[in-house]
């Protein structure tokens, strides 16, 4: 419901909170530090959270051909850390679990980088995110039963479907996961869930800067966009594809279409979900280099891609 900001007064960095108000937009100041380089991850996460808090709450839920409304009890986790554990146990639908998994994640990087602050700082975020938190209720209160805020003139305005914060969760990607939700039953879908998590917490923990996180094909790809060269893919089960695996391919000119286009060089596939360590030390080892790459593409049936835990299973053209 807030976008929040830096900005540089008097040597220091105030961080600064912008919302809706009774006399239209409203900027007030959070709390201020030393320097950009603290504030920078405190506002990150600020606007992640907020985005990831109240987009689940602003649109509606349209699986089924239905109109409902997501739930909104992981608010609770923003005052209260023994509540975000609740984030990464449900198993509602693949977009909401996505978003809540992306909330927990922004509330342990705000704690990091509310751990390089003094503790005045960390009160002052403590109490912002406090009152973003019983704004957003009581405003979903009104929308729902009618009961106006109990503050007025405090009030932080909430509008459904436009609510005031970063473009952080892509609507292209809700459509996407409610399209792959479609073929799965509840089983199926608990597993799914399971595995986007992991796809999530492997793209947040690489060091590789060229990874790409596909939502829509389930997928990190590490592609060095060389010419005739190889790229990668990590790729969780979907219904067309029923095992973890990892794909090595390689860029071949197609005469159709005066491009490139991706062929197989070999599978790394597994019946079993990864641990996250292992995809993490991929993608590391990858790093987009295409000569890594390129070492791997020559590993035969039966032995692991050098220094990683992913064996190949299958060769193509040889």
């Amino acid at each position: 419901m807030t976008i929040y900001s830096q900005h540089a007064n008097r040597g220091k960095q105030q961080i600064l909170a912008t919302y809706r108000g009774s006399n239209g937009v409203v900027s007030l100041t959070v709390t201020s530090v030393e320097d950009a380089a603290l504030a920078a991850p405190i506002v990150d996460a600020l606007n992640r959270i907020s985005a990831c808090a109240t987009v689940p709450v602003s649109v509606w839920d349209e699986r089924g051909g239905h109109f409902r409304s997501y739930p909104a009890g992981h608010l609770a986790a923003l005052t209260d850390p023994g509540a975000r554990r609740h984030l990464i146990e449900g198993a509602h639908s693949l977009w909401y679990e996505q978003a809540m998994a992306l909330l927990h994640r922004a509330l342990a990087d705000l704690d990091t980088a509310l751990a390089a602050v003094p503790a005045p700082v960390r009160t002052a975020v403590g109490a912002e995110l406090a009152a973003e938190s019983r704004a957003l209720q009581e405003e979903l209160a009104e929308y729902t039963d009618g009961i106006e805020p109990s503050e007025p003139e405090k009030r932080r305005f909430w509008e459904f479907q436009a609510p005031l914060v970063e473009a952080i969760l892509d609507p292209a990607d809700r459509e996407a996961l409610d399209n792959l939700e479609r073929e799965l039953d509840r089983t199926q879908l608990a597993r799914a869930i399971a595995d986007l998590r992991l796809l999530l917490d492997a793209h947040a923990e690489t060091s590789n800067g060229e990874a790409q996180l596909l939502i829509d094909r389930f997928e990190i790809s590490d592609d060095p966009y060389s010419d005739g060269g190889y790229f990668l893919n990590v790729q969780a089960p979907i219904p067309d594809r029923p095992a973890w695996n990892v794909e090595l391919c390689r860029w071949v000119p197609d005469n159709r279409t005066d491009g490139d286009t991706g062929e197989p060089v070999l599978d790394c596939a597994r019946s079993d979900p990864p641990a996250v360590e292992e995809i993490v030390a991929l993608l590391d080892r990858s790093d987009g280099q295409a000569d890594v790459l390129a070492a791997w593409a020559a590993t035969p049936v039966g032995d692991a891609l050098a220094g990683t835990a992913f064996v190949v299973t299958q060769r193509y053209g040889d």
